[in-house]
C-alpha cells in the first residue's frame, strides 16, 4: 500500500457508480453515458463487476476510459466468489496497466451455475481475504500502489449472525489495509447515522460513503430490496403507494426523496455521497442539482 494522497484521503466527495452493458452491442452508449457523467464533476466513478467475473475485460476497458480518457478517478469492483488468485491476479495487471490503481474489494454474488463444490472451495472466501492476499508477499510487485475499498451495511449484511459480527468484519478489513467504506444503499438516513456511531465505537476511522439509489419507478423496489436487504420507511411507502401508477409522477418523487436524503446527510456531517446512477445521467444531474 502507499502513503500516496488519493481521492479515498479527500474530505468530502461525490461519487458515482456505473456498470458494464450485459450486451456488447450497448456497449458504445455506455461511452455516452460516461461523458454525460463526467460533465458532472464527480471525485470518482466506480465500476461494477459481472457476477464470477463474468464481464471482467469490459470492467477494466470502463475504467481505462474514465482514468485515462476523462481524467477522473476510477474504482474497479474486484470480487472473490468464482475468482482464483491467478484470475484476480491477471485483472489486477490489466488494470494497473491502465494506470488504475483503486480496487473496491467485494465478496459479490454467488453466479447462478456455480456449484457447492466450487463454492465450497474458492480460494477467496470473502472480500478481506482478497485485501489480505494483496498485502501478503504473494502477491510481490503487482501490490505496489493499490488502494482498496470495501463495502459496508447500515442494516447489517444479510447473511451476517448480527451487527457485531458485521462491524467486526468491517474492522478486519480497515485493519487490512481498507482505505475507505462504501455503504450498501438505504433509504432511512437514521440507519445509517446509528451505523456510523457503532462504527466509530468499534474503531472504525476511515472515510464512510453513504450509498445513495434514487428509485423512479416501483418495480425497482423487489428487485432492490431483495438483493440489499435494505427496508422501505413509511415515509418511502407512502409516496410509492402515492405516485407508484403514475411514470412521471414516481420518477419525480423519486428524485425528490434521493436530495432530501443526501441534504440531510450533509446537514448531519456526512460529506461523502456515492450515488448508485443506474447509468442514468439525467437523473443523476438531476439529483446533482439538487444538492447543489
Amino acid at each position: 500500500m502507499s502513503d500516496e494522497k488519493t481521492v479515498f484521503s479527500k474530505e468530502k466527495t461525490l461519487s458515482f457508480e456505473v456498470f458494464p452493458p450485459k450486451k456488447d452491442d450497448e456497449f458504445a452508449s455506455a461511452f455516452e453515458v460516461l461523458d454525460k457523467l463526467c460533465a458532472l464533476k464527480p471525485d470518482y466513478i466506480s465500476v461494477t463487476y459481472g457476477a464470477g467475473g463474468s464481464r471482467a475485460g469490459k470492467t477494466v476497458e470502463i475504467c481505462s476510459y474514465i482514468q485515462n480518457k476523462l481524467g477522473i478517478p476510477a474504482i474497479s469492483h474486484l470480487t472473490t466468489v468464482g475468482a482464483s488468485k491467478a484470475g484476480i491476479s491477471e485483472t489486477v495487471s490489466s488494470l494497473k496497466k491502465e494506470n488504475v490503481t483503486h480496487i473496491m474489494a467485494l465478496r459479490g454474488d454467488r453466479p447462478a451455475d456455480m456449484t457447492d463444490e466450487a463454492y465450497d472451495s474458492r480460494e477467496f472466501e470473502h472480500a478481506s481475504d482478497l485485501i489480505a492476499y494483496f498485502r501478503s508477499e504473494e502477491a510481490g510487485e503487482l501490490a505496489t500502489g493499490l488502494h482498496f475499498a470495501a463495502a459496508c451495511y447500515p442494516e447489517k449484511h444479510y447473511e451476517a449472525f448480527s451487527m457485531e459480527t458485521d462491524l467486526r468484519n468491517l474492522k478486519l478489513k480497515q485493519d487490512l489495509g481498507a482505505e475507505h467504506f462504501i455503504s450498501q444503499l438505504f433509504f432511512d438516513n437514521d440507519y445509517f447515522y446509528t451505523f456510523l456511531e457503532k462504527a466509530e465505537g468499534k474503531g472504525i476511522t476511515v472515510p464512510v460513503s453513504a450509498g445513495i439509489m434514487p428509485i423512479t419507478s416501483p418495480r425497482q423496489i423487489g428487485t432492490i430490496v431483495a438483493l440489499s436487504g435494505s427496508s422501505i420507511p413509511k415515509q418511502f411507502a407512502d409516496i410509492i403507494a402515492k405516485y407508484g401508477e403514475n411514470a412521471d409522477e414516481m420518477r419525480k418523487a423519486g428524485i425528490d426523496y434521493a436530495i432530501r436524503q443526501i441534504r440531510d446527510l450533509r446537514e448531519n456531517g456526512v460529506y461523502h455521497i456515492h450515488i448508485y446512477s443506474m447509468n442514468k445521467p439525467k437523473t443523476t444531474a438531476e439529483i446533482v442539482g439538487g444538492i447543489n
